[in-house]
C-alpha cells in the first residue's frame, strides 16, 4: 500500500443524498471502492400550505429572533417566497430581527440573503443554541426557527423548540422541506443487505433521517438484528457529525466522527481511521490486510472467492490461533474432509504467498503470524 491509496480494497458504503458524488470522489481518490445509493430523499415544500402560511405569518407580525438550522433550507425558503412574489417583503420583516445561525452553512445562506448573524455556536449544534438563549429573558419573545426539515419521528433536534417554548417565547417553526425515503428502495435494500451480512468494510452518514431511514428499513427487511450486530463489529460506521451520530447512539453504537462537520473532513477521517480500526496483520513476513470482498498482501490488492472468503476469516478470527478442520469444514458446509485441504489450496493460491497459512499437523490450520506480532 502506498500513501496515495491508504483505502485499498476498502469497501465503503455512501448513504448521503446530496453531493453524494463528491463525497465518493474524495473516497476512491484514496484507493476506496465505493457503493453508494441516497437512503433518503429531500422532497422541497415550495408549494406547501403550511411554508406559505408561515411565510405570510412572518411578514405581517416580523420576529425578534430569526434562528437559522440549514443552509439548504433557508435559501430554499427565500426561493418559495420569490415564486410567490413575497422575497422581498420576507427579507424586509427578517432585516428588524436578531439573527443566530447553527453553522456555517446557514451562515452563507444568511449573508447571500444580506443578513447578518449575531452568533453561532462553535459546536454547531442546536442544544449550544439553545443554552446561549437560556441566559435571556425570552418572556414573549416573537422567535421564528427554520426548520432542518426532518419528519418528527427523526427530529435531529429533539426538544429545541419545546425548549424554547420552555422560556416563554412564542415559536413559529418554519418547515421548508422535508426528508422520505426513496419510493424504489431496491438499491436501498441491497446496502442494507451488504451492511448487515458484513459485504462493506465502512458505513458513512451524513443526515441524522438517513441513519433513521436505514435502521427502520432495516426492520421492516427482518436484517435488524444482523445490521446492528455489523454495525457493533466488523462494519466501520462514519458519521458526519454527532446529530448525525444520535440515532445510532441511541442503539448502542458508537460511530466515528470528524473533528469537523464537513464532507473533506469525513472522507479524511475515513482515510486515517478505517485502516487503524482495522489494521494489516504481520504474517510470515508480509503484511495481511483482509478486507470484506478481498484481501490485500503487501500493498497488492487479492480478490477472493465466497469460500476463501470465509477460511480467511475464519483464520484472522483469532490470529495465529489454531482452527481445526472440523470447525472448517463446518463453515465451508460440506461433509468430505478433504473440501477443507482443496479450499486452503486455493485460498493459498490466491493470497500469492502459500506460506501465509501454515498448516499444524493433525490439528488443522492458522495465520503464520510473526513472533514480533
Amino acid at each position: 500500500m502506498t500513501p496515495a491509496d491508504p483505502l485499498l480494497g476498502f469497501t465503503v458504503a455512501i448513504t448521503a443524498a446530496r453531493r453524494a458524488d463528491e463525497f465518493a470522489t474524495l473516497l476512491i481518490r484514496r484507493g476506496a471502492s465505493v457503493v453508494a445509493t441516497p437512503a433518503i430523499s429531500m422532497i422541497p415544500l415550495a408549494d406547501d400550505a403550511r411554508l406559505r402560511e408561515a411565510t405570510d405569518a412572518v411578514i405581517a407580525d416580523p420576529p425578534d429572533l430569526l434562528i437559522a438550522t440549514t443552509g439548504i433550507g433557508f435559501r430554499g425558503w427565500v426561493e418559495a417566497a420569490e415564486g410567490w412574489g413575497l422575497a422581498e417583503p420576507l427579507l424586509d420583516a427578517l432585516r428588524g430581527a436578531r439573527v443566530l445561525s447553527r453553522g456555517p452553512k446557514p451562515t452563507g445562506a444568511l449573508r447571500a440573503a444580506g443578513l447578518r448573524e449575531e452568533w453561532s455556536p462553535a459546536s454547531e449544534s442546536s442544544p449550544e443554541l439553545l443554552a446561549h438563549l437560556q441566559r435571556e429573558d425570552l418572556t414573549g419573545a416573537r422567535i421564528v426557527v427554520q426548520l432542518h426539515g426532518a419528519p418528527e419521528a427523526w427530529d435531529p433536534h429533539p426538544g429545541f423548540v419545546a425548549g424554547l417554548t420552555a422560556l416563554g417565547a412564542q415559536v413559529l417553526g418554519v418547515p421548508v422541506y422535508r426528508w422520505e425515503r426513496p419510493a424504489d428502495t431496491t438499491e436501498l435494500d441491497r446496502m442494507i443487505e451488504d451492511i448487515a451480512l458484513a459485504r462493506v468494510d465502512a458505513v458513512t452518514f451524513t443526515a441524522a433521517p438517513a441513519v433513521a431511514s436505514v435502521l427502520a428499513r432495516a426492520r421492516e427487511l427482518r436484517l435488524y438484528d444482523g445490521l446492528r450486530a455489523a454495525l457493533a463489529g466488523p462494519v466501520v460506521p462514519f458519521c458526519v457529525g454527532p446529530v448525525t451520530a444520535g440515532p445510532l447512539e441511541q442503539i448502542g453504537i458508537d460511530p466515528v466522527v470528524p473533528d469537523r462537520m464537513r464532507l473533506g473532513a469525513l472522507a479524511r477521517c475515513v482515510e486515517q481511521r478505517l485502516p487503524e480500526l482495522r489494521p494489516d496483520l504481520p504474517v510470515a513476513g508480509h503484511r495481511l490486510g483482509l478486507r470484506a470482498t478481498g484481501a490485500v498482501v503487501d500493498g497488492e490488492w487479492r480478490e477472493l472467492t465466497p469460500t476463501s472468503l470465509v477460511l480467511l476469516r475464519l483464520l484472522a478470527r483469532e490470529p495465529g490461533t489454531v482452527v481445526g478442520r472440523d470447525e472448517l469444514l463446518a463453515a465451508l458446509g460440506g461433509a468430505d474432509p478433504h473440501a477443507v485441504e482443496a479450499a486452503v489450496a486455493r485460498l493459498r493460491n490466491s493470497l500469492g504467498h502459500k506460506e501465509i497459512v501454515a498448516t499444524v499437523v493433525k490439528r488443522g490450520y492458522r495465520l503464520a503470524l510473526d513472533e514480533r506480532a
